[in-house]
């Protein structure tokens, strides 16, 4: 039988808690800016991608669209991203970033670089290198098993094409 010091030795478990960890850290080092983690990453690709639509955020980001749907939702009641209709197709909109929205990304980016580091204090210069470069092999690996894949090749594609 399994017990819970199986199940604290256990990968999936570890990633769970370790993204709960993350999200704890954020929120509370950006909590003067009002912003999720996923608000974050979505407000970032919109800043960088002016006029991109949320399937091709979705892609970018690796977040499902049907759950896209209310980050953005949030972020433009904040009044830091605009949607307006394509001119070719009313029914899609484009994101943009308001200046608002560049604003708060200037002002959390000490946040986020402090979140990182409290991320990673608990191991040492080697092992936080080490630890990113084998996270980012193990996400890249398992990629198309993820519920919302991440396109960025893809999307770059679609930005441009």
């Amino acid at each position: 039988m399994v017990t819970v010091a199986d199940l604290q030795t256990k990968p999936g478990h570890l990633i769970r808690r370790a993204q709960q960890v993350a999200v704890a850290l954020f929120l509370d080092e950006a909590a003067e800016c009002d912003i999720t983690p996923v608000q974050y990453a979505a407000l970032v690709a919109i800043a960088q991608h002016a006029g991109l639509d949320a399937s091709r955020l979705s892609t970018l980001i690796a977040f499902d669209r049907s759950t896209l749907g209310g980050v953005l939702d949030r972020l433009e009641k904040k009044g830091l991203i605009t949607r307006a209709g394509a001119e070719a197709d009313r029914r899609v909109k484009l994101l943009a970033i308001t200046a608002a929205g560049r604003t708060l990304l200037r002002e959390i980016e000490p946040a986020v670089a402090r979140t990182q580091a409290r991320i990673l204090a608990p191991l040492s210069g080697p092992e936080q290198a080490q630890l990113v470069r084998l996270l980012a092999k193990m996400v890249g690996g398992n990629n198309e098993s993820s519920r919302a894949p991440m396109r960025a090749a893809a999307a770059e594609d679609m930005l441009h094409g």
